[in-house]
């Protein structure tokens, strides 16, 4: 999870994302930096996002997108 937190820093410095639930609800990530984000995560992790997994609901805390990210390289 720490390479995850590094990762969503770099992208956006200034959000606790220990704590944060609305990341896309709440307008925290836009469509460009969650395409960036998930470039960075599938080269980070060695995995592949489908488009299908691109959903709010994937992506609004870091704990879901860690899930995601889990579901995946289980897969």
């Amino acid at each position: 999870m720490d390479t995850l937190y590094e990762i969503l820093e770099e992208l956006q410095p200034d959000v606790d994302y220990k704590t944060c639930d609305n990341l896309v609800d709440g307008r925290v990530l836009d469509s460009l930096t969650i395409l960036s984000l998930i470039s960075e995560i599938e080269d980070a992790y060695d995995i592949e996002i489908p488009a299908v997994d691109i959903v709010p609901a994937n992506f609004n805390s870091a704990k879901a997108i860690y899930a995601l990210i889990t579901r995946l390289e289980e897969e």
